[in-house]
């Protein structure tokens, strides 16, 4: 199986400097981060391995075996109304949440890695955000070049559309 991935581990013994979040692309200027406690795996899966499910919204993009657990993998730009243009990869981005006995597994752009932030960085959305976005937003983090979106691990998983299929 050609697969690679990265598992989130938590070192208790280092004081924190602020929360960990695993830093993600969702397209090609939009950036975002998701905290590592509901993060359990980001993994670059072919995408000969997932199986497409008929009959449901463009967002469920269908099941993967993962460690012998089947999950759902969905469009995380979809769900967030951000536009995705169509590319046909031979592989997949994805990161695996889990949100008490929920699992999901999101389908994003490119994995980019693990970064610290303190609380007080996370500020309010910018008015330009979409108001399909803000519900699934915490907040966002302004850096020098580019905004990061603070997404909310617990409203992607209780959005809507999933919970009506």
């Amino acid at each position: 199986m050609n697969t690679s991935a990265l598992t989130v581990k938590r070192d208790r013994t280092q004081p924190s400097i602020g929360e960990t979040y695993l830093k993600i692309q969702l397209g090609v200027k939009t950036s975002a981060v998701i905290s590592t406690k509901h993060v359990q795996e980001a993994l670059v899966l072919p995408a000969d391995q997932l199986t497409p499910m008929p009959n449901m919204p463009p967002c469920m993009l269908g099941l993967i075996n993962r460690r012998s657990r089947v999950l759902w993998v969905v469009d995380l730009a979809q769900i967030l109304g951000l536009s995705n243009p169509e590319t046909s990869s031979q592989q997949n981005s994805l990161v695996l949440l889990q949100v008490g006995s929920i699992s999901l597994a999101l389908l994003v752009k490119q994995i980019e890695g693990i970064a610290g932030f303190a609380a007080e960085t996370i500020q309010s959305p910018p008015g330009y955000v979409t108001s399909a976005l803000v519900p699934y937003l915490r907040g966002c983090i302004l850096q020098q070049q580019e905004i990061l979106l603070v997404l909310d691990a617990e409203a992607i998983i209780q959005s809507p559309i999933l919970r009506n299929h």
